[in-house]
């Protein structure tokens, strides 16, 4: 069936009882109607545990309340969870203004925008377990939370500011630093302008500034430079965290043109460029504003390209088309007035002024009292409350994730686990998936089961020491299967492993038996 505003299609349901609840109905800003929507699914043959379920982009739908876990795993509520997912706070039909980006107008809105960055979740989870008691005559026996991206900054939202919510959390690729990767996202179509050949052209002329024959190279000079480095030559850069420009750029300097530009080579302009976007956003002074990122084999792939300069004559970049509207109207303060308009947007970014505009960021003004980054941001290292509860979380990330870094997830994790006296990893673990775009796709092994690596070391008292993770059919390897590794560790081969098939283990550094 379809659902509408509750999400994307869905498949036969177990029988349950479902319900469209609301709260906090509202004037707000500009005379919009606001209100707290949330869709609550309450299977008959209930498993006793209760699931969040994370959203994603700017929200603004309720969500189908399935409890989607991540590619080929079944469903939450098909395994007897209760499961609720919200809007949020604002309605992408209901709140839109054409003048004030289309249905990011809620960022005009000082409540519904500090809803969107997570006051609207513990009054979910609140008015569900009463629902949830009401209905089965009592309290679940776990609660967890599942979301990727949008959904990953709202699990450590609530690790950070309702620590008591959840006995497990899995947060990935957590965009739990989102003005600031919006603000990345304005860098990127700085840099990939110049590669195009000037800040005039639209959304082609963007798109065009790489070919896949360029993103090709790339990836070959990447695998050149650290594949191996984990131990075994398989098109995965395991050891990603340590593939730095200074080991790349030497082999994309040996593949670039000596003559005119063909498909066989890359122009000078194309390898600062690139070297300028894994980098990360610097203002005039070389200061960073947002985290770097790996070179990483997933970079020029389907899912990498989509969001940093689109497919010509097809889909224009997501970074422009979600990005420069999220930054105007909801991440600055004070908010810009965009229209939907694709040019207007991508002119927005072109023009944005990295030195002098990225303050607006920490803003804040009589209509905002709190700022973009106070209201969205979820990055602190405070877990504390979430320790004392005995809580655990699991934060999967891709290592060629276009829009939200991973070394940013890894820096996180480094100040938890000092805060924790380098204790860390008894309540959080980052597994980092090598190839893997935005929480799914890439040249990576992306099909894993983090829910259930949850639930084991919740339930049972059993950490994931890796857990197993499979490459889908989109993939150069149908079928492969790696282990997923908790950091600092990376899957590596075990010695004297041998065939196509080899074996793995997690561990610090690679074993020295290096092979093709």
């Amino acid at each position: 069936m379809v659902d509408g505003d509750r999400g994307p299609p869905i498949g036969p349901l177990p029988a349950h009882c479902e319900m469209i609840a609301t709260t906090e109905q509202r004037t707000g800003a500009e005379g919009q109607s606001y209100a707290i929507k949330f869709h609550v699914r309450l299977p008959i043959d209930w498993n006793h545990r209760f699931l969040f379920q994370g959203g994603g982009g700017s929200n603004g739908v309720i969500g189908n309340a399935t409890g989607a876990i991540g590619t080929g795993n079944t469903p939450a509520l098909m395994q007897g969870y209760a499961v609720v997912s919200q809007d949020s706070g604002h309605d992408n039909a209901r709140n839109t203004d054409p003048a004030r980006g289309g249905d990011l107008a809620f960022g005009f809105d000082a409540l519904a925008r500090a809803n969107y960055g997570g006051t609207s979740l513990e009054k979910v989870r609140i008015a569900t377990l009463a629902i949830i008691k009401a209905f089965y005559g009592g309290d679940p026996r776990y609660s967890y939370f599942y979301g990727c991206s949008k959904g990953g900054q709202e699990g450590m939202a609530f690790a950070q500011r309702y620590p008591e919510a959840f006995d497990g959390i899995v947060a990935a690729a957590p965009g739990f630093s989102l003005p600031k990767a919006a603000l990345n996202e304005a860098w990127d179509t700085q840099q990939f302008s110049r590669a195009a050949g000037g800040t005039t052209g639209g959304f082609d002329q963007l798109a065009n500034s790489f070919s896949n024959a360029d993103m090709s190279l790339i990836k070959d000079a990447v695998l050149d430079a650290c594949d191996a480095d984990d131990g075994l030559k398989d098109g995965i850069v395991g050891a990603f965290a340590t593939c730095t420009a200074q080991k790349v750029r030497p082999r994309l300097q040996a593949r670039q043109c000596t003559a005119a530009k063909s498909s066989g080579c890359l122009t000078p302009t194309q390898i600062d460029v690139m070297t300028s976007v894994i980098g990360g956003v610097k203002n005039s002074a070389g200061a960073s504003l947002y985290a770097p990122f790996p070179w990483d084999a997933g970079i020029g792939a389907i899912g990498w390209r989509v969001w940093k300069i689109g497919i010509p004559g097809t889909l224009p970049a997501l970074n422009v088309t979600l990005g420069a509207g999220s930054l105007g109207a909801v991440f600055t303060t004070p908010p810009a007035m965009l229209t939907t308009d694709p040019q207007t947007l991508l002119r927005f970014q072109r023009t944005f002024d990295i030195d002098r505009d990225s303050a607006r960021l920490f803003a804040t003004s009589p209509a905002f009292p709190r700022s973009a980054w106070t209201d969205i941001a979820a990055r602190s290292p405070d877990i504390d409350g979430f320790v004392r509860r005995g809580a655990k979380m699991i934060v999967p990330h891709g290592a060629s994730d276009p829009v939200f870094s991973i070394l940013d997830t890894i820096a996180w994790w480094n100040a938890v686990n000092a805060r924790m006296q380098g204790r860390a990893a008894d309540t959080v673990r980052v597994f980092a998936v090598p190839g893997m775009n935005h929480c799914a796709g890439g040249p990576a092994t992306d099909r894993f089961d983090a829910l259930a690596a949850l639930t084991k070391w919740v339930e049972q008292r059993q950490p994931p020491m890796s857990m197993p993770a499979s490459a889908g059919p989109d993939t150069p390897w149908p079928g492969r299967t790696r282990p997923l590794c908790p950091y600092p560790q990376m899957a590596v081969p075990v010695p004297g492993s041998t065939g196509d098939d080899p074996k793995f283990t997690c561990a610090l550094a690679p074993v020295t038996n290096r092979r093709s």
